[in-house]
């Protein structure tokens, strides 16, 4: 596990903030927005999630999810924290709106 020595976001726009390699990949980060977002491996996918602003509780729940990307396991060297790191910053640029359902 890798903590961000320094959070600011700065002009990137995009921050990992906790990173942790190996077959159960996962950690949580921001986007320059004041969105946060989490990323996971689940079956032979990197599944990230956006959540919306302003998140009332410690702990996401679905209905906070506004975005959402997957991306095959195969082109990912989970290994390595840069290549962890990339494929999440590029699923978090080409995550799509997640519809809501009628409840």
């Amino acid at each position: 596990m890798t903590l961000a020595a320094n959070r600011d976001l700065g002009n990137q726009g995009f921050a990992i903030e906790d990173i942790t390699t190996g077959l159960h990949a996962s950690g949580f980060g921001r986007v320059g927005d004041g969105r946060s977002f989490s990323f996971h491996t689940e079956k032979q996918m990197l599944v990230v999630e956006i959540y919306r602003p302003r998140i009332s509780g410690p702990v996401p729940q679905a209905e906070d999810i506004v975005a959402a990307a997957s991306r095959k396991l195969t082109d990912i060297d989970l290994t390595d924290e840069r290549s962890v790191a990339a494929a999440v910053r590029d699923a978090v640029a080409a995550a799509q709106p997640v519809s809501r359902t009628a409840r």
